[in-house]
């Protein structure tokens, strides 16, 4: 990792997409990729399967200065409490981007707004896992704070690894041209739909995207990242941030960090991604 980031001139990394969550949801979370849930699809062995300080510790090897703990309900009831374990979290964790959630239940716009109160300065939003529209009428006072606000919103909403009811560009397009003034970060590059959501974040300049599994030969067996798509991702090297799904990949997190280098993408883009990008969104 030394040499990765002493070859882009950087001293650190900010990784957007790691995932820390209580002991036992954790452990859930783990075993459904064990079991290569319906939501996986396919075999899926945990790379850092650690402790919760041996990760924070492993991170910091890594050379990371300030990550999030992605956190996501699957069902009604469990935002605020997953919310007041991340704030928890976040407060004995200097390094921790505070990072809260919601889910499409009648308490959702409460939720955010204490969770904000509480001090979240990004949010996961997992359509696939918490089956829901994200332009669901009981969410447009919960898109609209969060808009206002400016705190970005790290939403899983492409269709990978397995399409859900609610993933794919349309549902978040129709949630753009609503709120275009939201602080919308697409995961995964938004894996599958990688051309799509490219097209999103061009017509709206507040929209960014994230690394996450991109270019891994993991992801690239599945769902390969188009290769004359690579120039509009350079030109939007402003708008993408290093993210890895750390713990929870099939691969080293060396690998994670050099895939978006083999296919191409240059040192200055490189660069941008694995720091200065989430250093300017967040003002660290």
């Amino acid at each position: 990792m030394a040499a990765f980031r002493r070859d882009l001139g950087l001293d650190a990394l900010i990784d957007v997409h790691t995932h820390f969550m209580p002991e036992r949801v954790m452990a859930k979370v783990w075993a459904y990729f064990d079991a290569a849930g319906p939501l996986v699809g396919r075999p899926w062995p945990i790379a850092y399967r650690q402790q919760e300080r041996q990760r924070i510790d492993t991170l910091r090897g890594f050379g990371v200065r300030a990550f999030t703990s992605m956190v996501y309900p699957h069902k009604p009831g469990m935002a605020r409490w997953l919310n007041d374990w991340a704030a928890d979290f976040a407060a004995r964790t200097p390094e921790c981007l505070h990072t809260a959630t919601f889910f499409a239940e009648p308490t959702a716009f409460q939720d955010v707004r204490h969770a904000l109160e509480q001090g979240a300065r990004v949010f996961k939003c997992h359509v696939q896992v918490g089956g829901f529209d994200p332009g669901d009428p009981v969410l447009r006072q919960v898109w609209g704070l969060l808009a206002e606000a400016g705190v970005p919103v790290v939403t899983h909403c492409g269709s990978g690894p397995v399409p859900g009811a609610f993933t794919g560009p349309g549902p978040v397009g129709a949630l753009l041209a609503r709120h275009p003034r939201l602080r919308l970060v697409v995961a995964h590059l938004g894996m599958p739909e990688y051309e799509d959501f490219l097209t999103l974040a061009e017509r709206h300049d507040r929209v960014m995207l994230d690394t996450t599994m991109a270019f891994t030969g993991f992801a690239e067996s599945a769902a390969p990242f188009p290769r004359a798509a690579l120039p509009r991702l350079e030109a939007l090297g402003d708008r993408v941030l290093l993210g890895t799904d750390f713990p929870n990949i099939p691969y080293g997190y060396a690998d994670a960090l050099r895939a978006p280098e083999r296919a191409g993408l240059s040192r200055e883009w490189l660069r941008a991604v694995c720091h200065d990008n989430a250093a300017r969104l967040f003002d660290l």
